[in-house]
């Protein structure tokens, strides 16, 4: 199976749950991520506030990095080759860079569900 490296911007946390606003986007890809993990993907996360050195050692980040400049974050690589740069992969974009053959079921916010008139919650 191939390895998915992420490297996150400059964020506190990976989850998308600290802090004062709540980024679903986050909350939703991290969802994605622990889901193919489960499928047996092997994916690594990457934080720049926590761990700058990896950035500054991975030669393919240094230089994107460098090119383009945090904008380019997050920045998916997969067996070391860049993926996907700017935005975070969906889950089926997850599943086909780590081959895994498992109908995916993508997570979509529902539109009635504490966003509309009633609260699910």
């Amino acid at each position: 199976m191939k390895t998915i490296q992420i490297f996150d911007p400059a964020r506190c946390c990976s989850t998308g749950v600290c802090g004062v606003d709540v980024d679903q986007q986050l909350v939703d890809f991290s969802a994605d991520v622990e889901w193919a993990r489960q499928q047996g993907a092997q994916v690594e996360r990457f934080n720049l506030a926590q761990q700058p050195m990896t950035f500054a050692e991975n030669a393919v980040v240094k230089n994107l990095l460098e090119r383009s400049g945090a904008e380019a974050l997050p920045l998916i690589l997969v067996d070391g080759e860049v993926a996907l740069a700017g935005r975070y992969p969906t889950r089926t974009e997850l599943a086909r860079w780590a081959g895994i053959s498992k109908p995916v079921i993508e997570i979509k916010p529902a539109g009635g569900c504490c966003g509309g008139s009633s609260c699910c919650c």
